[in-house]
């Protein structure tokens, strides 16, 4: 059987440290990069089903998503991949 490699979409939390003289001031030095993140604070919140890879590029993928049950009809996209792909192939 061949490998495949697959990216899903995540969502994590990092919290940042900035000084500032107010909670704008704070997101607004955060957003121009001056935060400082705090050590060992990155934390898995969910995995993110509204992000995914998107059908219309792959109907034959959608097809088989459906047989499956992964998917129905109305899903434009496979939730929360971001990419599959083979990596290698299975014993021949």
């Amino acid at each position: 059987m061949p490998i495949y490699e697959l990216e899903q979409y995540e969502l994590h939390v990092m919290k940042y440290r900035v000084t500032a003289d107010d909670e704008a001031d704070a997101i607004a030095k955060l957003f121009r990069g001056e935060g400082e993140p705090v050590e060992d604070s990155l934390d898995f919140v969910e995995v993110a089903n509204d992000l995914g890879l998107s059908l219309t590029e792959s109907p034959d993928l959608a097809c088989r998503l459906f047989e499956r049950g992964i998917i129905d009809g109305n899903d434009q996209i496979v939730p929360s991949i971001r990419s599959v792909r083979q990596v290698m192939s299975g014993p021949t």
